[in-house]
């Protein structure tokens, strides 16, 4: 992965876009020009962007292994975190951000570390001046609920 930086072109246009816009620039571009983010050590994808909704998709893989031989619980806490997180960013206007103030994860049953597809969905429940709430699920190929959460983010406006 080489990281190629962004030209002033794209750095002066990414600043100017709201957060949906932003979002859906920064996952159309190719993985190699893209900063390095959380979700690229779990694999995450990109399924949906929407305004107030963001679905990601990832792979349970060994690598994510807990010491039981099952998916750590801290894979779905970051799926969720980040499909949430994403929810709120698509509402926020150009120059805004946010910030994990607070997460809930309910983890539901075990999932084994054999390749299986995990679909994370969050979506904003309140978006104030200063703080959002979301909520997400995540499900496996066959629809069968893993885990359930919620947060509450800090606008940085």
């Amino acid at each position: 992965m080489t990281n190629l930086p962004l030209s002033a072109e794209q750095l002066a246009a990414a600043s100017q876009m709201n957060g949906l816009e932003f979002l859906r620039f920064a996952f159309s571009l190719p993985r190699d020009q893209r900063p390095p983010v959380i979700g690229d050590l779990f694999g995450f994808e990109s399924v949906s962007l929407e305004e107030g909704a963001a679905t990601f998709s990832m792979r349970s893989l060994p690598s994510g292994a807990n010491p039981l031989g099952s998916l750590h619980g801290g894979a779905c806490a970051t799926l969720l975190d980040s499909v949430m997180g994403c929810a709120v960013h698509t509402r926020l206007g150009p120059g805004v951000g946010y910030g994990t103030l607070e997460l809930k994860v309910n983890y539901i049953r075990t999932v084994p570390v054999d390749g299986r597809t995990l679909i994370g969905t969050g979506s904003v429940i309140h978006l104030g001046r200063s703080t959002a709430t979301a909520e997400g699920r995540v499900v496996d190929a066959d629809g069968k609920l893993v885990a359930h959460g919620t947060t509450t983010c800090m606008i940085y406006s």
